[in-house]
């Protein structure tokens, strides 16, 4: 289980505007009904939650248990592993740090971090953050996948992972296409320990949880699940569902994929990264400068890529947001271009292209619904 585990673990600035959709749209008792049918469909999830917000309006959605056998409901305030929703979370500090004139979005690992391979030196923070830079994955490395399955909890030295790598060359030129990896997201701390001399720890405490007011949110190096935690499961039926919230260490994945936190801290991340509330006009510019290419697992409706942010126009009109997957987690976050609305989708199993193709799709288009149901006036 283990080994199957790992594997799986791995434009223009004008928008849509809002707009009805044709025909009606789901009512509560229909997303409440929909999200309850996720928890019990072939393969899916213990538990879900989806989280609305308007303005100083909250909508919780909840359906199924946060640890089966308990019977209790999965609430706003239980922790979880956010999965690759952590990568908007670099590219804040990355971006802050650009507005603060620390970092810029042309600086190559060359300049700021020469003890990567030359092979490497060309690639810029830009390309880094919109997923065109070409660095292999480590996390798709043999070595490493063998050593994580040796050892789920093996503690890794999280500043080293791309040494996994480091004999290969880039994949593709930088800039030349879209391929999601990983190692992308180590590169963006790397450089942002780099540019400041603060451990990227401490650089997430400063300039993302604190203006946020994110109390809740962590980036721990082990694999012990805070309390009240919502439980995350491998399901692959007919066998029951399989604890899996702490099999998985997370200095093997840190800035890429290692923050825990909850659907109220999340939904407040969001609301202010997406709605730019964190950087300055100017940055703000080039981080939507959007190319081809689509959030992993995929987000609702049509995907497009920004600098750590993705866009996902819906029949319903446009939001911004992040998601993830990680053994025990499907993630989904989303505001819209202002920040006043957001939508934190979490799911307790890991839903992916790879390991449950025709759930993902049934997930995206409850999810689009629901997005749907936020831009609703």
């Amino acid at each position: 289980m283990v080994a199957l585990l790992v594997a799986a673990c791995v434009a223009g600035l004008v928008d849509v505007p809002v707009r009805a959709a044709e025909g009606p749209e789901p009512d509560a008792r229909a997303l409440r009904r929909q999200l309850r049918e996720l928890t019990t469909a072939p393969g899916g999830p213990p538990g879900a939650i989806a989280v609305l917000k308007r303005g100083s309006r909250t909508e919780v959605y909840r359906a199924g248990v946060a640890e089966t056998g308990s019977g209790r409901p999965v609430e706003a305030t239980d922790h979880m592993r956010i999965a690759s929703t952590a990568k908007a979370y670099s590219g804040a500090v990355a971006l802050r740090l650009v507005d603060r004139g620390e970092l810029r979005l042309g600086d190559t690992l060359g300049k700021v971090l020469p003890r990567l391979p030359r092979a490497w030196h060309r690639v810029t923070l830009r390309q880094l953050l919109n997923h065109t830079s070409g660095l292999p994955d480590f996390s798709a490395d043999p070595k490493f996948l063998k050593l994580v399955s040796e050892n789920p909890r093996r503690r890794f030295d999280s500043r080293r992972l791309l040494d996994f790598v480091a004999g290969r060359p880039l994949e593709f030129r930088p800039g030349r296409r879209y391929v999601y990896s990983n190692s992308d997201n180590i590169a963006v701390a790397l450089m942002a320990e780099a540019a400041t001399g603060c451990r990227y720890e401490e650089l997430l405490a400063r300039l993302v949880y604190r203006p946020l007011g994110l109390r809740e949110t962590s980036l721990p190096q082990g694999y012990r699940m805070p309390e009240p935690y919502m439980h995350g499961y491998d399901v692959t039926p007919p066998n029951p569902p399989e604890d899996v919230s702490e099999v998985l260490g997370t200095s093997g994945v840190w800035a890429s994929g290692g923050i825990i936190s909850t659907p109220k801290d999340m939904t407040a991340f969001v609301r202010g990264y997406a709605g730019g509330r964190l950087i300055s006009d100017p940055t703000r510019r080039q981080q939507l400068k959007w190319v081809d290419g689509a959030s992993e697992p995929a987000g609702p409706g049509r995907n497009k890529a920004g600098l750590a942010l993705f866009r996902y126009t819906t029949r319903c009109g446009v939001v911004y947001g992040h998601t993830g997957n990680f053994p025990g987690y499907t993630q989904l976050i989303a505001a819209t271009p202002d920040g006043e609305r957001s939508l934190t989708v979490s799911l307790t199993t890991q839903i992916n292209k790879t390991n449950k193709p025709e759930l993902l799709e049934r997930v995206r288009s409850v999810e689009e619904n629901f997005v749907c149901a936020l831009l609703r006036t």
